[in-house]
């Protein structure tokens, strides 16, 4: 019981490193390197982007191969792009590789998240929504971390005249220290959980294994809506990224203190209930979480662009962060349960997938359809995605039975 709280306390550890290294990568830091290369605003967003679009496509290939070869090495294998490719920075002097090394650099969140998740869960047992939840907690605050951070070295650095190429370099050291110190950590701590896998080790078994665990997630219509709901929420919360705190500036007239103070609340709620959620999903069960949590993010989602009183507006952020937490604290764990043991990393990697697709797609989302309001108009954009929202957990309602669902302890692992 004791061993297992030590190895979520290191993987939360691990965690926290590996989260602060790659969002200290990324905000403000990384459209600022592209920007002083004299590349326009596109650039820069695709710059910013190129990172997400390698877990698109390689989140499920690595959670699979961490069913065929083994978590351990896996996560291991992930945490190793965490600590070497931000190596690759050090050389960055031109913006065209710069988007090659982000590329190389997705990797490190692709490989690393989904199979992550699965450690979590096989070490964790009967409590795994809520040491899921404490997990991520941990790692949001890692984001957090990161992004002020970034900002702050650059701002000491550059002082008045601005943050040089050697500047970027610096805070691009600092990252690959942070992540190799959660590579060296991994080591040290992470459970073995690869006597959980199953199958041979020659190229047959090992492909047949790869298409078993594909055919088998990409059947199951429990996994896909659920992962789903996941997704679909994120879109809002990329869409509220993007577009709130120019909502907040440019139509409420809000500082631009205020406005990060609107994003600071909302992942503050998420921080201070997903433990809670997560106890209720294991105890009281997870659908209702879900589906009820994707109305508490589509009400306030909706209604954000209908007033411009800056309280009202942070009473809002705060429900949709409360939503956002019911949501994800019992969609991956519910995944988990309507899955095979041996191909927990596959089902991580499509639900991982389906998360960055929303991700991507809420800033497109919402700037297409404020786009088709012709004056700038928030509230069809916000109104859409709202509908999306209800009308996906409409569909999990009427696709997803939780009673289907294996049995707690199905899974190995024990109780903490």
């Amino acid at each position: 019981m004791s061993s297992n709280r030590s190895a979520i306390a290191g993987l939360c550890v691990v965690g926290f490193l590996a989260r602060a290294s790659y969002s200290l990568a990324r905000t403000p830091v990384l459209p600022l390197f592209a920007a002083s290369f004299g590349v326009g605003p596109e650039a820069i967003g695709f710059a910013v982007a190129i990172s997400t679009v390698t877990g698109i496509f390689f989140k499920m290939p690595a959670g699979v191969l961490s069913d065929v070869i083994g978590r351990t090495r896996t996560l291991l294998l992930g945490l190793g792009v965490f600590a070497f490719v931000p190596f690759a920075y050090l050389w960055v002097s031109s913006f065209e590789l710069l988007v090659v090394v982000r590329f190389f650099h997705g990797f490190a969140t692709a490989i690393y998240s989904p199979v992550v998740m699965a450690v979590v869960v096989s070490v964790a047992g009967s409590r795994r929504a809520e040491l899921l939840s404490w997990f991520s907690s941990v790692t949001i605050i890692g984001n957090l971390v990161g992004a002020p951070l970034g900002g702050l070295l650059l701002s000491l650095l550059g002082g008045d005249s601005g943050p040089r190429l050697e500047h970027f370099h610096i805070v691009y050291g600092i990252v690959a220290a942070s992540g190799m110190a959660s590579l060296l950590l991994a080591l040290m701590i992470v459970p073995r959980t690869d006597e959980a896998i199953i199958g041979g080790r020659t190229v047959a078994a090992v492909f047949k294994q790869f298409r078993t665990a594909i055919h088998e997630i990409l059947l199951d219509r429990r996994v896909l809506l659920t992962s789903n709901m996941e997704g679909v929420q994120n879109l809002t919360v990329g869409a509220l990224e993007a577009f709130l705190p120019l909502y907040a500036v440019t139509v409420c007239g809000l500082s631009a203190f205020q406005a990060g103070t609107l994003w600071g609340i909302q992942i503050l709620a998420v921080i201070s209930t997903k433990p809670l959620m997560g106890k209720i999903s294991d105890r009281h069960g997870r659908t209702s979480l879900v589906f009820w949590g994707m109305f508490v993010c589509a009400v306030p989602f909706g209604l954000i662009p209908w007033t411009q009183n800056y309280w009202i507006l942070l009473l809002l952020a705060m429900c949709f962060g409360l939503g956002e937490a019911m949501v994800t604290s019992s969609a991956a764990a519910l995944v988990v349960d309507f899955c095979n043991e041996a191909h927990l990393g596959s089902a991580m990697g499509a639900f991982g997938t389906l998360f960055d697709v929303g991700h991507a797609a809420g800033p497109l989302l919402a700037g297409f359809f404020i786009g088709l309001s012709g004056d700038q108009d928030f509230r069809m954009a916000f109104a859409a995605i709202a509908l999306l929202v209800v009308l996906a957990a409409v569909a999990f309602r009427t696709g997803v039975k939780e009673g289907g669902a294996m049995p707690q302890n199905a899974l190995k692992g024990g109780t903490p």
